[in-house]
């Protein structure tokens, strides 16, 4: 369970204080995050990256999420869950992410075009449809999407 440090260290401030850290978490961090991060260490978590989650969230967030956010990152990738974080404002919606992904898509059209004819079968090829209306007039209100990026979108199901 070794999440790629590459996605979280995109600036040399981070990787800077995750080397500090890495010296001293003991030291800096409260008694319940290092018993927390000596746990995860005895079952081969990687200690640069959960210090990043520090950095980049907080202890608490770390204490009651960083299993579940590695268990998902692994399942469907990082960038998917941090899209998820970063749209929803809180790390705590990530819990069975997993299996609410629906997958990644140029746009909320696409999947929109693409959720309707899994259900429906293949639209008429003389019926002309805004996907993008039908996404925000009606799919929207039952899934999440995440933009991350050009021509990325990462849909989560609300239920």
């Amino acid at each position: 369970m070794r999440p790629d440090l590459s996605l979280h260290t995109s600036n040399h401030f981070t990787s800077q204080m995750t080397v500090t850290l890495t010296a001293n978490y003991k030291e800096v961090l409260n008694a319940v995050t290092v018993e927390k991060i000596d746990e995860l260490l005895d079952e081969q978590y990687d200690l640069d990256a959960m210090l990043v989650f520090i950095d980049e969230r907080n202890e608490e967030d770390f204490v009651a999420h960083y299993e579940e956010y590695v268990r998902c990152g692994e399942a469907i990738g990082y960038e998917a869950v941090d899209a998820l974080i970063d749209e929803m404002g809180d790390v705590c919606y990530i819990e069975d992410c997993d299996e609410r992904y629906r997958g990644e898509y140029e746009s909320t059209a696409d999947f929109a075009e693409q959720f309707t004819e899994e259900i429906y079968g293949d639209v008429p090829s003389h019926v002309v449809v805004d996907w993008e209306a039908t996404y925000d007039n009606n799919l929207r209100y039952d899934f999440t999407a995440c933009e991350a990026g050009y021509r990325t979108v990462y849909i989560f199901s609300d239920n």
